[in-house]
């Protein structure tokens, strides 16, 4: 069955007056599993990793149409990703139930020096308080968009500023090489899927994510410069050992 970010590109392809054409491969023909030209193709690879923590990705207008998204990965590897599109002046309704739900405490990923700090939470409650009682799931909203457009999503979306805003303070810089910032502490929305992850204590499919994105890295820039993709390199074999 198709994931949530798979049904969202088939839907804004529905909605588009002409043909999105990305770059690479034949005529463009990519796999319909993992965005990538048949012959680099890794839906042999595929990961799932069953987590009580869930992720909301906010979706810019193209962001589901380009092969270089991330936020695909992200679906491929967390049963419990949800995906909507964002505009400003209308909100799926699917959107505000899912946030409503008693099961679930969103919390809106996003820099901390942006809000105001009584909004700022640096961690994330665990499945037990410290009291012993059990906690909402955490539901992770991440705005999957360029910067410029994931703060104009920021500032223009009120329905989420009733939550609490997750700050993160990686130590490590960016690892993702297929569209560059021009700051190394800015990072693509799966490597941000995995930091929240691991702060729920997600640990398994934090590494999972982590080590998927990097073979979806090598395999689409191999691609990209017509090179066989190294299917015995250190992070093929890490994703083996984590899914097998």
């Amino acid at each position: 069955m198709p994931h949530a970010v798979s049904r969202l590109r088939a839907a804004r392809l529905a909605r588009s007056s002409k043909p999105f054409l990305a770059r690479g491969g034949p005529r463009g023909e990519r796999c319909a599993g993992c965005r990538l030209v048949p012959s680099h193709c890794i839906c042999a690879l595929h990961p799932v990793v069953p987590t009580r923590a869930g992720v909301c990705l906010l979706m810019a207008d193209i962001e589901p149409l380009k092969p270089s998204n991330t936020g695909w990965l992200i679906a491929d590897v967390v049963p419990d990703t949800f995906a909507f599109g964002w505009a400003r002046t209308l909100v799926d309704p699917a959107l505000l139930t899912l946030l409503a739900d008693p099961q679930w405490q969103p919390y809106v990923v996003f820099p901390g020096e942006f809000v105001t700090p009584e909004r700022v939470v640096t961690e994330v409650q665990t499945s037990v308080a410290p009291t012993g009682s059990v906690v909402k799931r955490p539901l992770f909203v991440l705005l999957d968009a360029t910067w410029p457009e994931a703060r104009k999503m920021f500032r223009k979306s009120p329905y989420l500023d009733r939550f609490p805003v997750l700050s993160l303070h990686p130590e490590q810089l960016s690892r993702y090489k297929l569209r560059r910032s021009r700051r190394d502490d800015h990072f693509c929305t799966s490597e941000v899927a995995g930091l929240c992850l691991d702060l729920a204590g997600e640990t398994r499919a934090a590494q999972t994510l982590e080590t998927y994105l990097d073979v979806f890295t090598h395999h689409y820039l191999q691609a990209k410069n017509q090179l066989p993709a190294d299917l015995e390199g250190v992070a093929h074999q890490q994703l083996r050992s984590l899914i097998t």
